[in-house]
């Protein structure tokens, strides 16, 4: 699906789905539930019926039958057959399912594999959430609206019919079977979203159609621990270090070394709270020589020490 040529390759080596969590909502009105599971990313496809997306600040989104909508984290939402609806259910972090007044509802409206709500709702909508910011590319996610939606005149997602039979079935390795189908969708809606007149695609995204600036980004995106110097990135993209720092900073706003620390620490900070790794260990897979280089440079940027950042909620 993706190039090397295509504009997206580079950051969406990801979205990287590690146990995301999917389900088929079936709804009939009146219904409403409010979202505050703090996600960095969740897709919404609706496959029967209406369906609205309602932020705490911003205007609603209608959904139609074939509509998807993207909502990027952290911040709630309500999805309900009408905004004034009041919601009947509340989604907190890990997919936990209460009442509006806090009682547990988890089991109450199971209907199955992978499926929730009410047995026939007239309203399908095939859910799919990521978990970790870092499964997502932190310039990706920064790029979109917190809200985003793409109607099925402008976009037909051939992969509706194959997500739907692959959620409705429990079978060994099913996880990661969905985990790729969801990479997928996502990789597809947002190409068409950013091709968009409304997308307002961000420098580097119009960056990386160049055949200059666009090979330097994706060498740095490709292997960013490289002890990469502009000579050496200009050197590889056959020109001179000079033209290269110029025409860098026109197209994505900041010079090559500035966009390449801001990638490492984004990286580091991601394996901070996904992993138990030592400092030194991530250090050394982000590109810095030693842990107190890479605390210093942490620092720097976030405003806290990489263990401070650490033992944050996510």
């Amino acid at each position: 699906m993706l190039t090397r040529g295509d504009p997206l390759a580079g950051l969406l080596e990801g979205p990287r789905a590690r146990g995301a969590f999917m389900i088929r909502a079936c709804f009939d009105p009146p219904w409403c539930v409010r979202v505050e599971d703090r996600a960095p990313l969740t897709v919404m496809l609706a496959v029967r019926g209406d369906a609205w997306v309602v932020p705490d600040r911003g205007e609603a989104l209608r959904l139609r039958a074939g509509d998807l909508a993207i909502a990027r984290g952290p911040d709630p939402y309500r999805c309900a057959d009408d905004p004034a609806t009041a919601p009947g259910a509340v989604i907190l972090p890990g997919g936990e399912c209460h009442y509006p007044d806090g009682r547990p509802l988890s089991g109450h409206w199971d209907l199955g594999v992978r499926s929730w709500g009410e047995p026939d709702g007239s309203t399908v909508l095939l859910i799919g959430t990521y978990l970790m910011r870092g499964e997502v590319h932190g310039p990706l996610l920064d790029a979109l609206p917190p809200l985003l939606t793409l109607s099925s005149d402008v976009w037909e997602c051939p992969l509706t019919p194959i997500l739907a039979a692959e959620m409705a079935r429990d079978e060994p390795g099913q996880a990661v079977v969905l985990d790729r189908l969801l990479d997928l969708l996502t990789i597809s809606a947002l190409r068409a979203w950013f091709s968009r007149p409304e997308a307002a695609a961000p420098a580097w995204y119009r960056a990386l159609a160049d055949p200059v600036v666009g090979r330097a980004l994706r060498l740095l995106q490709d292997d960013p621990a490289r002890p990469w110097t502009v000579a050496a990135l200009a050197a590889e993209t056959g020109v001179s270090r000079a033209a290269l720092a110029r025409r860098f900073g026109e197209l994505v706003g900041e010079p090559p070394m500035t966009y390449l620390t801001g990638r490492r620490l984004a990286s580091a900070a991601d394996r901070l709270r996904e992993s138990d790794d030592t400092l030194e260990t991530i250090a050394r897979h982000v590109g810095y020589g030693s842990a107190f280089a890479l605390s210093s440079a942490f620092k720097r940027l976030y405003g806290v020490s990489p263990q401070e950042h650490r033992a944050r909620p996510a």
